[in-house]
């Protein structure tokens, strides 16, 4: 669906003061990760982070072009999209090239809030979902490889804690041998409830688990929290294991798109009056596109939420892709494979722009020569850059 009229998100913070309003509003129950990505959101692009100075390269043209620094956070969109291209390339240079099965991990909505109070499980689950897969290849005497990105946010920005897998449909043996596997939904299903009930429960025991005010008036001696982990536990908790296929790469394009980006892309933000932001989604149910209007505070309480705490992995290595074995293993999987491990540069800026709009950004405008650049200027630290958050969210001089 073409979206119209370009809308981001740096626009909707910014206009009518909406972030510093909702920020001295909501302040004291806002994580410091958040600020910090918002502010850097807030810097993308502006002369506070620095600038790189490109001359015509023509001796008879003047013309001088000021490329400033991005922000390279989560939240902003124009720097997840490059961070996506950089992570695609990567994966597509180092991952074994066969046969991958994607697999969706989901858990009941009434755990999801748990995730809000106890930001600690987000941690575990990934490593839990790797021991399920890798418990279930045990019998074959194989390491997997596995990647694992953790999601909190469906495509109308609620919460929605679930997780993405890819594996390889395949693995290396002690005697150095590739050996196939797939992994079915029953057996699989099975294995991730019980082991994230077990987490709950032994959470709660030790007393760790803050349970969501909403949930707390529910418990009462006749109805217990373990009772209330029995009923999840009784329920079909929905898993999605795809086929294998050694199309990998689409698999990393679709992870990609969800990860290194936003939580909800601009494409999808159809409408903005200044009081209000439409914006569409793909609604699984029914598989069509809905409209969604919510205020602009709102809007942002949704957004940022999802933002990660500094320094959070949203992706996971385990088997012959975790760190401690990748440098020892991956060598003996190329070899099974016949693969050859590929290296090429990552993409600059303006191969970027040239790939995604048509045009090259160092190209005089004035006469078409190349341009060359011909200083940088280093901007501040972010601890400077945060002294100035006032300003940038009121859009002031600095």
């Amino acid at each position: 669906m073409p979206n119209p009229q370009k809308i981001t998100i740096k626009q909707i913070l910014l206009s009518k003061n909406n972030w510093w309003l909702f920020y001295n509003k909501y302040k004291e129950n806002i994580r410091p990760a958040i600020v910090t990505c918002i502010v850097k959101l807030l810097s993308c692009k502006h002369k506070i982070r620095g600038y790189q100075e490109y001359h015509c390269s023509n001796p008879n043209c003047s013309h001088v072009k000021y490329v400033a620094y991005t922000c390279k956070c989560k939240a902003c969109s124009s720097c997840g999209k490059k961070a996506t291209e950089l992570w695609i390339q990567k994966q597509n240079q180092v991952l074994p090239n066969t046969d991958w099965q994607h697999i969706t991990l989901t858990m009941p909505c009434e755990l999801w809030d748990f995730f809000w109070y106890n930001r600690y499980l987000l941690n575990q689950i990934s490593k839990i979902a790797a021991d399920c897969l890798q418990s279930l290849a045990k019998p074959k005497k194989i390491i997997l490889g596995i990647f694992i990105a953790i999601h909190t946010f469906g495509r109308d920005l609620k919460r929605n804690v679930h997780l993405h897998i890819s594996t390889t449909a395949g693995g290396l043996t002690e005697d150095q041998h590739w050996k196939k596997i797939s992994f079915h939904r029953t057996s699989l299903m099975r294995m991730w409830r019980y082991a994230t009930i077990k987490l709950f429960r032994k959470c709660y025991q030790n007393k760790q688990l803050v349970i969501p005010p909403p949930l707390q008036k529910m418990f009462n001696p006749a109805y217990t929290f373990n009772t209330f982990l029995d009923t999840l536990y009784q329920k079909d908790w929905i898993i999605d294991c795809q086929k294998p296929t050694n199309h990998y790469q689409k698999i990393i394009q679709y992870l990609g798109r969800y990860f290194k980006r936003p939580p909800i892309a601009e494409s999808k933000l159809r409408h903005y009056d200044g009081q209000e932001v439409t914006l569409a989604y793909l609604d699984h149910v029914s598989n069509t596109y809905k409209k969604l209007r919510l205020p602009a505070e709102d809007f942002i309480r949704r957004f940022i939420q999802h933002i990660p705490d500094i320094g959070f992995r949203m992706v996971r290595y385990y088997g012959f892709l975790a760190n401690r074995l990748r440098k020892k293993l991956l060598p003996i999987v190329y070899q099974i494979l016949n693969q050859k491990c590929s290296t090429c540069s990552p993409p600059s800026w303006a191969a970027l722009i040239k790939k995604y709009f048509g045009f090259n950004p160092l190209t005089c405008i004035l006469c078409g020569s190349p341009m060359t650049r011909y200083q940088s200027y280093y901007g501040a630290n972010i601890n400077v850059i945060l002294s100035y958050h006032r300003e940038l969210a009121l859009h002031s001089k600095i």
